[in-house]
């Protein structure tokens, strides 16, 4: 995530503010600049401060106070890039779900923001794409099932329990994770999508079996042998998670998640010049300066050599605070091949989608020199 800051005042403003705590300013993000604009109102649309030749109008979730992103007013959808790609929400006229709700939405448009970055497919229903990705945020109903978190032919289900903090960490605990938070969920469940867009649909299944495994393993069998005996005694020699060690297909979620989560962390380093340099006897072991964008950095020796120092320090001060560890992992070389792998198929799709930008470019001035 980058720093935004507020064009009327230069205030800086978060991803989630929908007016400027300094000029009073309303705020909208707009998807396709990358940016959060102040914006005055023109007519029944918005002028975007940041994109004053464009007019804009807000996602219509705006009037129900969970979403501050905007279209282009002559785009032939309500909803903006993100809300899209819902389905099912929850009764918003319960004060509770709806607060939930917005919890939810806050963290599923972090995700969007990755996904955009990164330039990966996003199928929607709307397009009339097969196996669109999808978004149900369901609350648990009497009498019926409890409503699990998961992924299916690319509808995710995100349960709405997820967005109370005290259960959500009373299932931390329980479950016995180092890490559980619904920007977490988003990122896991998404990798399970992409699986199946890049991995299955991309022809790379024997590229894939060779770092995670066979994915032809019975996955139900994997599962309740997991919640049975637990993860290996070892897992930490071979996965980023204990949870990874389930199933291949959940060790590729699990690493898709940690390299968004690296990316997205280190851009924020990067967008505040941050670097570390501890006064240590151990060398150069724990210093670290985030010179370059980690959404266009290829290599994932380099970014790991940002990552590792980093985490140290803001976990260090984490601690000095009395909160537990922000990045509470330890990644084995193996984990680390993993995310790598994880990196260059991103790459790879992202190298084909500018190849196919930069073909479009060209025949369109072929066009018009024609």
């Amino acid at each position: 995530m980058k720093i935004f800051t507020c064009q009327q005042c230069s205030q800086i403003v978060y991803f989630e503010n929908t007016t400027c705590e300094r000029c009073a300013s309303v705020l909208g993000y707009l998807p396709d600049q990358n940016t959060l604009s102040a914006v005055v109102p023109k007519g029944r649309n918005w002028v975007a401060l940041a994109s004053p030749d464009r007019l804009y109008r807000f996602c219509s979730n705006w009037e129900r106070r969970a979403c501050n992103w905007m279209v282009p007013a002559d785009a032939g959808t309500e909803y903006c890039a993100a809300c899209r790609h819902n389905d099912a929400i929850p009764d918003v006229t319960d004060p509770i779900r709806h607060q939930q709700w917005q919890k939810i939405e806050e963290a599923k448009r972090r995700l969007f923001y990755s996904l955009i970055k990164l330039k990966l497919p996003l199928r929607a229903a709307a397009d009339g794409a097969a196996e669109p990705l999808v978004f149900d945020f369901l609350a648990d109903l009497p009498n019926s099932a409890k409503v699990m978190t998961g992924h299916d032919n690319g509808r995710i289900t995100i349960a709405l329990v997820e967005a109370d903090d005290a259960q959500r960490e009373k299932n931390r605990a329980q479950m016995g994770e180092d890490y559980r938070t619904l920007l977490g969920h988003f990122r896991h469940e998404v990798g399970h999508y992409y699986w199946d867009v890049l991995v299955r649909d991309g022809d790379k299944l024997e590229a894939f079996r060779k770092v995670f495994g066979d994915e032809r393993v019975d996955y139900s069998e994997a599962l309740k042998r997991h919640y049975r005996d637990g993860a290996p005694t070892d897992w930490r020699e071979h996965f980023v998670s204990s949870y990874a060690s389930v199933h291949p297909w959940e060790d590729f979620a699990e690493s898709w998640a940690h390299y968004i989560h690296i990316v997205d962390t280190l851009e924020m380093a990067y967008a505040f010049g941050l670097s570390v340099s501890p006064s240590t006897g151990d060398g150069d072991a724990l210093t670290a300066s985030v010179d370059r964008n980690p959404y266009r950095l290829i290599g994932i020796d380099a970014l790991i050599a940002a990552w590792l120092p980093i985490t140290t320090a803001v976990n260090n001060l984490n601690r000095a605070m009395g909160q537990p560890d922000l990045y509470p992992f330890v990644l084995s070389p193996l984990a680390i091949e993993k995310i790598g792998y994880i990196e260059q198929i991103i790459h790879a799709n992202f190298n084909v989608v500018q190849e196919g930008s930069s073909a479009r470019k060209h025949v369109g001035n072929a066009d018009a020199t024609a």
